[in-house]
């Protein structure tokens, strides 16, 4: 990864930090205001979910990264090598089709969200639902990456499994060394 790439995702994760930081002050800030002083901040929850809604999406920017994403890889697993290259092309195209879609459905949307404004902030649309193309357009860019290495054979047999083991971010050990460690 280059790293101008690697610059990009740093400051993925800062906005995310950053986020979920002011997400937490406004929030935290409210619920004290409203109980201990019987007031509160109008635009506090607004932001709030706005904020969110950023969170969600760059989230699943870095998650798609790392590949922290659920998956099944049972059937993977057992799988040789020529299989788990076509299944790893074939999910991969339907990601990249789906960021298509996220992002052909925002530009479709963007002229309503450009001239709608949020009710108290009053800030433009655009500016919550454009993480549309944001997360299109970097998930987009991550899964041409990995069917480009694919094609060109850069791509290692873990690779070529896409999912992570919960525990300390190790890929699991295949079905037939779990069953052998059984015995």
């Amino acid at each position: 990864m280059t790293t101008f790439t690697q610059a990009l995702f740093r400051l993925a994760e800062g906005l995310l930090v950053l986020l979920l930081t002011a997400m937490v002050v406004m929030v935290f800030g409210n619920v004290v205001l409203r109980y201990g002083f019987n007031t509160g901040i109008d635009f506090s929850e607004e932001l709030s979910r706005f904020a969110f809604i950023w969170i969600t999406f760059l989230g699943a920017i870095i998650a798609l990264r790392e590949n922290a994403h659920l998956g099944l890889d049972t059937l993977i697993r057992v799988l040789p090598r020529a299989g788990r290259m076509g299944c790893f092309a074939l999910s991969n195209l339907m990601m990249l089709g789906c960021c298509g879609l996220m992002f052909y459905g925002t530009w479709r949307q963007h002229g309503i969200h450009a001239t709608t404004l949020s009710p108290v902030t009053e800030l433009p649309m655009i500016w919550v639902y454009g993480v549309g193309y944001v997360a299109s357009l970097a998930m987009g860019g991550l899964i041409f990456g990995n069917l480009v290495r694919l094609v060109r054979g850069d791509i290692t047999d873990a690779d070529l499994i896409q999912v992570q083991d919960a525990e300390e971010g190790h890929t699991p050990a295949s079905p037939a060394t779990t069953a052998g460690a059984a015995r």
